[in-house]
């Protein structure tokens, strides 16, 4: 007898929540549509997530090992719109002093999951049905926080799908950004790390097109791979230059020990060699991380992006032990909490 796969309805509806981000500025909330993502990407933090908020939900949908089965399971979430109106009225009257000071007052689509993936199910209608309510679930929450509050809306998505809205992000005019995940050029190391996600030519193709529709775009590189080398990053960087981003934000990966096992044997399968070595200790993950971040910088500097790049060094970079390894400690943690501090640029109304 065939398993049912795990892609089905979530009891609990979509809601607008805080996300409390510390030194992200990408946005003060977030709206996820599902639980699960389609894309798989094995660098997401989120199944570890999952593993100590939701296992036992996600065990009574069949999900027993939430990190090794990342990208095999979507639950698309129920829509509730009166639920879905209380909490964007919540979020309207939260007074600024109680919001994370770089969050731009903005709701992000989506932190967890990607609100355009593709959700595969081997019954046709039921695909088609899951289709239609995570579609409805990104339209009509973003009409109703267009037309019933003042928040501004973030989107993240990997998915050439996100063009069918283009119509209705450009209401929105200065509240709404739209960016795409881009951390490589290179199709191979995108197969390996983010081995179910559209390829980045068809992100490029996507971000080329928001902007002819008179979007404002976003870049987010992140996370960049110790594979990159500098060639790959300047090309990156290169490239989202012709799209005149608004923020080009930017991290290097930061991998969890099963992740970076899962990463080696794609990679071994491909034939692709990896650097598995800088994830060994705190510290070699450290000299790699400081290294990718000041090339990105140096790479921006050289193509006039500096002023908009939009550095996330992981907290991990300020603990004790970093601040000793430092040969300047107090001029180390000067510049950290230059990046930290910042705040990503939003449109200004027109």
């Amino acid at each position: 007898m065939l398993k049912t796969p795990p892609v089905d309805i979530w009891f609990a509806p979509a809601l607008i929540q805080p996300n409390h981000f510390v030194c992200k500025s990408l946005s003060s909330w977030s709206y996820n549509i599902a639980v699960g993502c389609s894309h798989g990407c094995r660098f997401c933090y989120v199944p570890a997530a999952a593993t100590i908020k939701q296992a036992r939900s996600l065990a009574q949908y069949g999900v027993i090992d939430p990190g090794s089965e990342w990208g095999s399971y979507v639950f698309v979430r129920c829509w509730d719109e009166k639920k879905f109106l209380a909490s964007l009225r919540a979020a309207e009257r939260t007074p600024s002093h109680r919001l994370n000071p770089d969050g731009n007052r903005a709701v992000m689509f989506c932190t967890t999951t990607d609100p355009y993936q593709v959700i595969h199910h081997p019954d046709p209608l039921q695909q088609k049905d899951l289709a239609r309510r995570s579609r409805h679930l990104v339209r009509r929450a973003l009409e109703l926080i267009r037309d019933e509050s003042s928040l501004n809306v973030r989107i993240l998505t990997r998915s050439p799908m996100a063009r069918l809205d283009f119509d209705l992000f450009r209401s929105f005019g200065h509240r709404l950004l739209f960016g795409m995940s881009l951390p490589t050029l290179r199709s191979d190391l995108s197969k390996i790390y983010e081995p179910k996600a559209p390829g980045p030519m068809q992100r490029v193709a996507t971000l080329r097109a928001a902007k002819e529709a008179g979007l404002h775009v976003y870049v987010a590189m992140a996370p960049t791979f110790p594979e990159s080398g500098m060639e790959d990053l300047r090309a990156t960087i290169k490239m989202i230059k012709e799209l005149d981003p608004i923020t080009l934000f930017h991290e290097p990966i930061n991998l969890r020990a099963d992740n970076v096992a899962r990463i080696a044997q794609a990679a071994s399968r491909a034939g692709l060699p990896m650097r598995p070595s800088v994830f060994r200790t705190r510290e070699t993950w450290r000299t790699y991380a400081l290294a990718a971040l000041h090339s990105v910088w140096r790479l921006s500097e050289e193509e006039g992006l500096q002023t908009r790049l939009h550095l996330g060094p992981d907290k991990a970079l300020g603990s004790k032990e970093a601040l000793n390894a430092a040969p300047d400690p107090q001029h180390y943690l000067a510049w950290l909490k230059a990046r930290w501090s910042r705040i990503s640029e939003w449109p200004t109304p027109t």
